[in-house]
Order: C-alpha cells, then sequence, then structure tokens
C-alpha cells in the first residue's frame, strides 16, 4: 500500500449542551479530521486535541501544522512502521494518534479487517457510561442525571472541582442510590485538598479520576493511601511505561485508556495489556469524538480487561448530528462495528455542511 496524500479538515459541531468542566465551558467543538489517501482506498482519524491547550498543550492549529509539516514527512503505510517513524517527534501524541489512526483505518480496511479483529475485541457492544459537566445547581444536575439514567446509561461520571465536590455527589448519591457513579477533577485539586476529597468516601464511587496535576504521580500515590476510594488516572497516563511505573508506585488502581492522550490505538493496546498483567481494570475515556473516533474508541473498549463502563456515549448525548451514521443506545450497550476498518465513514453531505476549511497534501509535495 502506498500513501498518496493526506487531506485535513476542520469540523464545526455545535454541542447540543454546554459541557462545563474544571477548566472551562464547551459550547461546541472545533474537531480536526485526518483522512489517508492510498493507492488502495482511504482511512479516517480524528484528533482529540481541543482549540485551545487548555485540557493538554496541543490544540487543533497546531495539531494540524505538526501533522502537515513533521509527521507527514515520516508517514508509512505499514501502521507499526509508521508509529516508529513519528518517534523522533517529541510529544504530540494527539497528532500523532489522529495520523495513525487513519494509516491504519486504510490498512484495515484494504484487508477487509475491522478495528476490533484487530485490537483483539473481545464482545461485540459496550456498556456506555455518560459524563455530566458541572451545572448551576444541585437541581439541574439532578434532572439531567435522571435524563440520562432514562436513556439507559450504565454509570453517571460527575464532573467535579472544588466548591462542586461534596454537595452534587451527596445528593446524586441519595437520589439514585443504585447508580454506578463516578468523580472526574480533571487535575483541579492538590494534595492539601486531601481531607475535601476524603469527604467522597462515603457515597461509594467507583473512583475518583485524576484529582492532582498530571505530573503529579508522588502526590496521587500519596493521596491513594489517605483515601478509600480508588483513585484513577487518566492525563497523568502518557504510556506503557508511565502506567507500569503508577501501578508499581501505588498511584492509582484504575486507568482511564485515551487512545490520543497516549499517540495511538497501538499504544493503547500495550496500556491495556500492562495494566491487566498487573490485574488493574481499565476503561476507555471519552472526548466529545464524532462517530469517526466513536467507531475506534468503542472497538478499543470491546478488549477484555475494559471492564467498567466507559465514556462510549451515543451520538447525541454531544451532538444532534453527527459526521457519521449516529452511535445508538441500545440497553445501554453500544454495537462495536463490524465492517473493515473503522466500520464508518463520514457522510459527504454532512461532512460538507459541517467542514469550516480543508487542504489537501499530495505526498509527492512533502519533503
Amino acid at each position: 500500500m502506498k500513501i498518496e496524500g493526506v487531506e485535513l479538515r476542520w469540523v464545526g459541531l455545535p454541542l447540543v449542551s454546554p459541557f462545563r468542566t474544571s477548566f472551562g465551558t464547551e459550547t461546541d467543538r472545533t474537531i480536526l479530521l485526518v483522512r489517508v489517501v492510498t493507492d488502495e482506498g482511504e482511512g479516517w482519524g480524528e484528533c482529540v486535541a481541543m482549540a485551545e491547550p487548555v485540557y493538554s498543550s496541543e490544540y487543533v492549529d497546531g495539531a494540524a501544522h505538526v501533522i502537515r509539516e513533521f509527521l507527514l514527512p515520516l508517514a508509512h503505510p505499514d501502521p507499526w512502521r509508521a508509529e516508529q517513524a513519528f518517534r523522533p517527534v517529541r510529544g504530540h501524541p494527539m497528532a500523532k494518534a489522529a495520523l495513525e489512526a487513519a494509516i491504519l483505518d486504510a490498512w484495515l480496511r484494504a484487508r477487509g479487517m475491522s478495528f476490533g479483529q484487530f485490537l483483539g475485541a473481545v464482545r461485540p457492544a459496550v456498556p456506555a457510561g455518560v459524563s455530566v459537566g458541572i451545572m448551576d445547581s444541585v437541581p439541574e444536575l439532578l434532572e439531567a442525571v435522571g435524563g440520562y439514567l432514562a436513556e439507559g446509561y450504565l454509570r453517571i461520571k460527575l464532573k467535579i472541582e472544588p466548591g462542586w465536590d461534596e454537595a452534587p455527589v451527596r445528593a446524586v448519591r441519595e437520589r439514585f442510590p443504585d447508580v454506578l457513579l463516578q468523580a472526574d477533577a480533571n487535575a483541579a485539586y492538590t494534595l492539601r485538598d486531601a481531607p475535601r476529597l476524603a469527604r467522597l468516601d462515603p457515597f461509594d464511587l467507583l473512583l475518583v479520576e485524576q484529582p492532582l496535576p498530571e505530573d503529579d504521580i508522588a502526590g496521587h500515590a500519596e493521596l491513594a493511601r489517605r483515601l478509600r476510594t480508588p483513585v484513577c488516572l487518566d492525563e497523568s497516563i502518557t504510556s506503557a511505561r508511565i502506567a507500569a511505573d503508577a501501578i508499581a508506585r501505588g498511584a492509582t488502581s484504575i486507568v482511564n485508556v485515551k487512545p490520543g492522550r497516549v499517540g495511538g490505538f497501538l499504544e493503547a493496546r500495550r496500556v491495556h495489556d500492562v495494566c491487566a498483567a498487573h490485574g488493574v481494570p481499565v476503561w476507555c475515556g471519552g472526548m466529545l469524538e464524532t462517530g469517526v473516533g466513536r467507531a475506534a474508541n468503542v472497538a478499543l473498549a470491546a478488549l477484555p480487561n475494559f471492564t467498567l463502563p466507559g465514556d462510549t456515549s451515543a451520538s447525541a448525548r454531544y451532538y444532534r448530528e453527527d459526521v457519521t451514521e449516529p452511535f445508538v443506545l441500545e440497553d445501554g450497550h453500544l454495537r462495536v462495528p463490524e465492517g473493515p476498518g473503522l466500520g464508518v465513514v463520514p457522510d459527504e453531505e454532512r461532512l460538507a455542511t459541517f467542514t469550516l476549511r480543508k487542504q489537501y497534501i499530495p505526498l509527492h509535495l512533502v519533503s
């Protein structure tokens, strides 16, 4: 297979409702899609970087620049060789993951193999959880959670920050005593907040996710010793090696796997395998993906050590109209696509409606 060119496409999608976390509020998403064109077909990938560098140091236009100027000259049609070729470029895992996913999609389509088959999926559908943002009031939160449970979601994740933690968690637990419930701080606390976080212990949470800054592995290890609630790492886990180190140091007993955060699906599978070898369960995080990114995440979440419901919500959770056929909740689960590659492709008319701009780069023009 030979790569002939790559298209970068900026897509703008409004969210069905504002989504607030400890680092800001989103009302729409600017998404970078990557299309790899080969002599045997094409493949798609999605960059999960946000428009601004607030979740991580990466952002959409920066990722596009890195792909165009630094990764494309190194690109190879074999996904393993592409991953190796990208390593001299320091950092930028979301840019690497997007291009790797598009190459892998094209490679798998040419071989008639699905993402699920390739990654090692063991189930035809995955349980779906939903992430609920910070809201203006507890009654508003309770109404939202009740709505998601009525839709069939099997797990609720509450975004928290100092001042919005104990009261909302208590209210949700009292209103819905049997729901699988967890909290996500997005690194909003410090170790000095351990007594505040310990006040969440009575509410039988599955986990508290990324309470401290991403570079504070030692702090997470100390916090884990002070809490009954299991500590889960998200932003801190940037590779299988870091996952193994964090587990060995007692900093985490559950890991959130995000392919964009670790540089691609090949490394995401390694994180899964390392955690499984250490007896640490994993779940699949989300970054408000379109159907392109969601298809790959759902396939990943069907691996055997993904034993907790992830942020693999239905398309309608975030978008009234997706760029692919929507993912629909069925009895609390999303089906793993069975077709070659991702098993989905963007709908041309929908894609045209939401496209902000695009750039096609023939590979022979890349130095």
